[in-house]
Order: C-alpha cells, then structure tokens, then sequence
C-alpha cells in the first residue's frame, strides 16, 4: 500500500509538473520505455490560470466567427445562446459586472439561466476546454490559432472584447482583468498556487490496510421500486441496464426492449461496434428511444428495406443535416471516412 501511495503521489507530481523532465519520475524495470520528447508534449497541453502552458499564436474575432458558423453553431446557436442541445454560453453579464469582477445576476433570483460566461472565472479555462474537446464530434481538431479565433468570438459576443480585437498569448492576461465573474472563485483552499498549503489535513493510514477493496451500490428495500422497474426503462448511454428492481424480482424480463446496447451492436461485428463508439455516434443515437437524435430503432424504421436510401443517408452523415428528425442540427463529420460511415450506416439502417 505505501508503494502504491508514492506511485500515485508520483504521477500526481508528474501530472502538474507540465516539463519534459518530469517524464523520467517513473520508470518501472520491464515495463514499457521512457515517453519521448514529443510524445510528452502531445499529451501536456493543460493551460493554469497563470497561463503557464499556453501556446503561442493568436486568431482574431473575424476568423473565429467563420470557423464557429461552421463547427460550433450547430451545438451552441450562432450567437452562443443556443440551450436546445448544450447550455448558453453567452447572456447574463454586464458591462457592469467587467468593472467588479463579480456577475450581479447570480445572485438574482429572477435570472431564468445561468450562462458560462456568467459562472467561468478564468479566460485560460475557457482556451483550455475548446483546444483539448471542442468541437464536439472532433476534438483537438483546433489548431492553437483557431482556438484563439474561436474565443475571441465568444468573447466578443458577451461584449468583453471589440469586434476588431485579435486575441493572442501576449494579450490574453489584459482579457483576463475584463472577465465578468473573475472574481467569484475562492482561492481558500491552498491549491491557487503550487507553494500553497493544502486544505486536506488528514494524515493516510497505512496499517492493517483491506487487500481488496469491493466498491458496489444497492437499493434500500423501502426505495426498491420508487421508479419502477429499472432493468424494463430504455438507458440511453452506454452498454448496461438497471438491475431488477420489482418486488419481487421478476423471473424474466418482459418485451424486445430488453436487449443490452452491448448485445445490440455485437450482432453487427466489432466493426460496426467500434466505429459506433470511437467516434461518439452513442452520445447522440440511442438503441431504442429518442436522445439528441434519432434512435436506431427510428432510423431502422424508416429506412430498412429501402437501399436507394443509403447514399442519402451516408451524404447527411458527412456534410451534417437539419429537419427530417426535427430542428436540433447534426453537425458534419468530414474527418470521418466515407467507407467508415457507410458500415455504420448499414448497421444503423438493419436495426443493428
């Protein structure tokens, strides 16, 4: 057990470290090499609120807005206010709230949402989760400029910067003292600065330490079936269902509907399946219900037993389309191959 703790304390250090040096704290005999030069920096792009880490490069308002209309729009609205798919990221901030540091309406209650621009204290945040995730069906697709460019567009659209404004890394601190909320974030707690003092006191115990550890969950017998039988409700994410939860527990489970996704995409071959998951397909299509799009059952549906359709769909699944399942977008993926759609099309047109 204290080997394992300062392996953990190890990788800890390794993690906030953010050098090439620190590539050489763990080196286990047998195991493995020394990451590269490279391969370190590929992985260590974290920006600190001191903007340690941040590369070099900038992108104005006006390429930002170009590069949003087409990869950002469809998800957040033209104008950032867009809550059909995520929350808005624009609204809710005044000219008023730059001066003070501090978002007024957050603490009214008459204030219908809460924006990210409202909530965020730091504009490195804001570079670090669009370069490392946006957008969202391919990230780290943004170059180091693109991601200036995108958010000096959403910085202009919460009026923080002018329209004119390129945003750099010699000029983002400046931004930084015009954030809305930068000061609605404590920095009590000892981990602001690398030389701060924790706020965990607490010394680990390392005696008579369990070999193995069971982590696990149970329902309560009174809360058993609070929501009725969760093995028998439609899980939108991922390959598992609920447990049996009726009383008492039923000795098969009813319908067709209980089909794990799992079991559902295995049927089309590992092809299909990791093409599926790879390229995040499931965080918008379910197996049988409607989520931000069409289930599979849906697609399968309409469009089983009519292979003139096919071209049409793998088209849409390319160049990104709107309106035949309702007015939220499906966003293009043009880094997607146009044989890998067509599988994944198939598979989605047989019903899986």
């Amino acid at each position: 057990m204290f080997k394992l703790a300062k392996t953990i304390a190890a990788l800890t250090l390794f993690a906030g470290a953010g050098t090439v040096a620190a590539q050489n704290l763990l080196v286990f005999e047998g195991i493995g090499r020394e990451a590269t030069a490279n391969e370190v920096t590929a992985w260590d792009i974290d920006v600190r609120p001191d903007f340690k880490g941040l590369p070099k490069g900038s992108g104005s308002v006006e390429d930002g807005m170009n590069i949003w209309d087409a990869q950002c729009a469809s998800c957040h609205g033209a104008f950032g206010e867009s809550a059909e798919v995520f929350g808005p990221l624009v609204g809710g901030t005044t000219i008023e709230d730059q001066k003070t540091g501090r978002v007024a309406s957050l603490t009214n209650p008459a204030q219908p949402q809460r924006s990210t621009l409202m909530k965020v204290a730091t504009v490195s945040t804001l570079y670090d989760y669009i370069y490392r995730a946006m957008p969202w069906n391919a990230p780290r697709s943004l170059t180091p400029d693109d991601t200036y460019a995108v958010l000096a567009y959403m910085l202009n659209l919460g009026d923080i910067v002018p329209e004119d404004f390129v945003l750099s890394d010699q000029n983002i601190a400046e931004v930084q003292d015009r954030m809305p909320n930068r000061y609605g974030m404590t920095t009590d707690h000892g981990m602001w600065t690398v030389d701060g003092k924790p706020d965990a006191l607490n010394t680990a115990c390392m005696s008579n330490c369990i070999q193995e550890v069971v982590i696990t969950s149970s329902l309560p017998d009174f809360a058993r079936n609070a929501h009725e039988n969760l093995a028998e409700q439609d899980r939108t994410f991922g390959p598992y269902r609920g447990i049996d939860s009726t009383k008492p527990p039923l000795a098969a489970l009813p319908g067709v509907n209980y089909q794990p996704v799992v079991a559902m995409a295995a049927t089309a071959g590992p092809s299909a399946k990791q093409l599926f998951s790879s390229n995040n397909c499931a965080a918008c299509h379910a197996a049988a219900s409607a989520m931000v799009g069409p289930s599979i059952k849906q697609v399968s549906d309409k469009y089983k037993d009519k292979s003139e359709n096919l071209a049409m769909l793998e088209e849409k699944v390319k160049k990104g389309a709107v309106g035949t399942w309702g007015q939220i977008p499906m966003p293009p993926h043009p880094q997607i191959s146009d044989d890998d759609i067509s599988v994944m099309v198939k598979w989605m047109v047989t019903g899986s």
